[in-house]
């Protein structure tokens, strides 16, 4: 068990609580879900059952224990109904909350302020995830009229038989096989890219709280689309979080 909890310690959450919850999340995750960050309340008096917040790659679980800890009561809300995340600093640890597209606002207090920071950036990288340039050309190639899907089939088989063509020869330049038109949704965001580019000038040290979410923003785009690897994203990310 503890190798299991081990990934959830970065930020000194207590292991007693970790433990608990971990052993109980076994048999409420679903298939595919995966826990990405977990968060746990330190209030200024001492807390032997302290509520946490699980973050996974589907939802947002709430739990809560009761009963001298005997028993845990659990509440989550999927990605697609969280409107907004937001972090309050306080003197005493953070104040994590979310808001619904049913305009509930949940919120949990005392919690560390490094947990809280990446309890929102977390937050965010799903709420982002959700809205990505991949997922919204997928809604739009459905929308088109049948006739432009047929038109767009003759011109991909047309081009697939020059490609065969050009295979028999010797080639010395690849852009020479290359289809010329490319459907939308393969191709990279390029407002992503040229905002990467632009603001490689700036240092990270002069940037705003926005812009440095904005910048973790753009890198994951940018590791959506296939431009960057995992382990290059995971370094950006780590050093923009530095600076937060």
């Amino acid at each position: 068990m503890k190798e299991q909890i081990k990934k959830f310690l970065n930020e000194d959450q207590d292991p007693k609580a970790i433990e608990k919850i971990t052993s109980k999340l076994q048999d409420l995750l679903m298939k595919n879900e995966e826990v990405g960050y977990i968060g746990v309340q330190k209030k200024p008096a001492i807390t032997v059952f302290p509520d946490s917040i699980v973050l996974t790659n589907k939802r947002i679980i709430l739990c809560k224990p009761k009963n001298l800890g005997l028993s845990m009561d659990f509440v989550d809300y999927d990605w697609e109904d969280v409107a907004a995340a937001f972090v309050k600093e306080n003197i005493l640890g953070s104040e994590f909350s979310f808001s619904t597209k049913s305009e509930l606002t949940i919120s949990i207090d005392y919690i560390p302020k490094t947990q809280a920071r990446k309890l929102y950036t977390y937050a965010k990288e799903q709420m982002d995830f959700l809205k990505s340039p991949i997922a919204q050309n997928n809604v739009v190639v459905e929308d088109v009229k049948p006739e432009v899907q047929v038109e767009e089939h003759q011109e991909i088989v047309e081009e697939a038989e020059v490609i065969e063509e050009v295979e028999t020869e010797e080639v010395t330049n690849y852009s020479e096989i290359m289809p010329i038109a490319t459907p939308h949704y393969n191709t990279p965001d390029a407002a992503v890219v040229e905002s990467e580019n632009g603001n490689k000038e700036k240092a990270l040290g002069e940037l705003s709280q926005d812009e440095l979410f904005g910048k973790l923003q753009n890198y994951k785009k940018l590791l959506d689309n296939g431009l960057i690897l995992q382990g290059e994203y995971d370094t950006y990310k780590k050093e923009i979080l530095s600076y937060m």
